[in-house]
C-alpha cells in the first residue's frame, strides 16, 4: 500500500487519519507520516492499517488500483 492509496482509501470511507490509527491499533503519528511520505511503516503496522481499510469495503489490488469491494 503506498501513502496515496491510504489517503484514498480514507476518503472513499470518510475516515479521519484517527479512525484509521483507532481501528488498526497503531499511533495516529504511524498514519500522519506514512501518508506524508516521512516513513513508512514496520511491516505487522502497515499490515494493520491495509486490513483495517480492507475490514470496511476497500480492495487493494496487486496492479496498486484501490476499489470498494463488490
Amino acid at each position: 500500500m503506498t501513502p496515496e492509496q491510504c489517503r484514498a482509501a480514507r476518503g472513499w470511507l470518510d475516515l479521519s487519519q484517527s479512525d484509521l490509527a483507532e481501528a488498526a491499533h497503531v499511533s495516529l503519528s504511524t498514519v500522519r507520516d506514512f501518508e506524508k511520505g516521512r516513513r513508512v511503516p514496520i511491516g505487522n503496522n502497515l499490515t494493520a492499517m491495509r486490513a483495517a481499510l480492507e475490514a470496511k469495503g476497500i480492495q487493494l489490488t496487486e496492479n496498486g488500483l484501490i476499489g470498494p469491494v463488490s
